[in-house]
């Protein structure tokens, strides 16, 4: 088998549940290019972790009076829950504080960059709570953001992507008692990028960057490379490798990025291609500080990046009713997960509304279920369950398949990693359902006419032909209910998305409706 593409999502803070913004960024759409790929017989490494040792973490933990680790512990438990149930389904997930050998590679990374100059001391201003006696570092101190004006934790600002070191956050104050900061100074450890200048410039020029993510990286380039804090003053997280610095732990940002690295195994055969999803508030791990890991052990890996925006909850909702278990409890995952495709944030922020998931959920009760529904109570009552003893045809059949044809070239474009498109998917499988939904309409008169007989057969063979072409069509965007209908249809799961798959079950072949939807529920 050749070297597999790598394809990674974001690593989530275990400081709370997935709610459905984290479903339409970088998750969903990771696994529907993922399965797409695996179906073509591709390699695929589908890898992420969790960030259990983010400054996030302990700040939940000090709030309400309990240890770091049992956070970590209960929401990553929760969060790789969700990604179960919504049918992301990852090769590996790393568990920073399960994993044997975790901590030691980590730390063994970090003390080689040191050794080899990459990482080095700076003494600089930090934020610190005199009240609290702590250093204000991440999601422990908050401010405004000294690029965009944004409200930003220390250390790098969600809305411009773009980091700050703490000490020039504006009006910085303690998240945990809200009093004001008071700035020290304080000796951490840096990586200074303005030395990877030329090498990221080039890599980035080859990288084909999304516009948003380039213009940053330009910006940064423009305004000279900074200097990135990889360690802080604190009591939680790895410690810091290097001698004097005893009581300074590995930043997240850092380790999040070496998670990727030890989710993949950089050190055996490299992957051909690598393919990133991440929020924009996350993109700088991504696009800056991994490629800095990668050079440093002149490793050259080519690089995409799939980059969403902020799927933000509309006015008014209650935040307890946008939890992904809820949802997923609620519609089932082929009804959320073709809609945060359909609305996922792609050059722009999107807005939840539920009365579009209930509508995603219309159109697979009204189209999809409905039409399969006729279709297998006509095989049940026409040919006792049995698939017909006939080839595809009826009225109009050759000029669905031209359109079936079109749609297929179509899905794989929108599937495919050069041009991926899930929400130009969903609306071409939509498409063909109504297609096919009419041709049955039109055909169904066929057994009214008196002057033959079994007319009608060839479109119930032509119907059930697209039925299982969906059942591999459909199965990157909803994989529970194209399951279902490979299992009802005696197909097999998984097929390419191809024109090949559009080949009805064999004649004689006894069907297996199931007793409720097919998709969703």
């Amino acid at each position: 088998m050749s070297t597999p593409v790598w394809i990674t999502a974001t690593p989530p803070a275990t400081h709370g549940e997935l709610h459905i913004g984290h479903l339409a960024g970088p998750y969903v759409a990771a696994d529907v290019l993922t399965r797409y790929l695996r179906a073509e017989g591709e390699a695929v490494r589908f890898t992420t972790g969790t960030a259990d040792h983010a400054s996030s973490v302990e700040v939940r933990a000090l709030r309400h009076h309990r240890k770091p680790e049992e956070v970590a512990e209960g929401y990553r438990a929760a969060i790789t829950a969700d990604w179960l149930r919504s049918g992301v389904e990852f090769d590996h997930i790393v568990r920073p504080r399960r994993d044997k050998g975790y901590a030691r590679w980590v730390q063994d990374l970090f003390g080689r960059l040191f050794a080899q100059g990459v990482i080095a001391p700076r003494t600089r201003l930090l934020p610190y709570c005199e009240p609290c006696d702590r250093w204000l570092y991440g999601a422990h101190a908050t401010g405004t953001c000294p690029h965009c004006g944004a409200v930003s934790d220390g250390g790098m600002c969600h809305e411009c992507a773009r980091p700050n070191d703490g000490g020039d956050l504006i009006a910085a104050r303690c998240a945990l008692c809200d009093t004001p900061a008071v700035a020290r100074r304080c000796r951490r450890l840096y990586v200074p990028l303005e030395p990877f200048r030329e090498t990221l410039a080039d890599y980035w020029a080859t990288a084909g960057l999304p516009p948003r993510l380039a213009a940053l990286c330009e910006s940064l380039v423009e305004d000279g490379l900074p200097d990135i804090a990889v360690g802080h003053p604190a009591e939680w997280g790895l410690p810091v490798p290097v001698e004097g610095f005893p009581d300074h732990r590995i930043d997240g940002c850092f380790e999040a990025a070496a998670m990727h690295l030890f989710g993949y195994d950089v050190t055996g055969p490299l992957p051909r291609r690598a393919i990133h999803f991440c929020g924009f508030g996350h993109a700088f791990c991504h696009a800056v500080l991994l490629p800095v890991l990668l050079l440093a052990q002149d490793i050259k890996l080519p690089q995409d990046f799939n980059v969403n925006e902020s799927y933000v909850i509309e006015e008014g909702v209650q935040e307890g009713n946008v939890w992904a278990l809820d949802l997923l409890t609620e519609y089932g995952s082929d009804t959320l997960r073709r809609h945060v495709l359909q609305a996922r944030p792609l050059g722009r922020r999107t807005v939840f509304h539920r009365e579009r998931l209930a509508a995603a959920r219309r159109e697979l009760d009204e189209n999809w279920n409905s039409w399969l529904s006729r279709l297998f109570a006509a095989v049940r009552e026409e040919c006792d369950g049995l698939a017909p003893q006939a080839l595809p045809g009826g009225t109009g059949w050759e000029v669905l398949e031209r359109r079936l044809h079109r749609g297929v070239d179509d899905l794989r474009e929108a599937y495919g990693p050069d041009a991926f498109d899930p929400r130009r998917a969903v609306a071409v499988l939509d498409e063909m359902v109504r297609s096919v939904a009419d041709f049955g309409h039109v055909n169904a008169h066929e057994r009214c006419r008196p002057s033959t007989s079994c007319r009608h057969l060839p479109a119930l063979a032509g119907q059930l032909a697209v039925a299982s072409a969906l059942s591999a069509w459909s199965r990157p965007v909803m994989p529970e209910g194209a399951d279902r209908l490979a299992s009802a249809l005696q197909v097999s799961p998984g097929r390419p998305v191809d024109w090949q798959a559009l080949t009805a079950p064999l004649p004689g072949t006894r069907l297996a409706p199931p007793s409720g939807p097919i998709f969703g529920f």
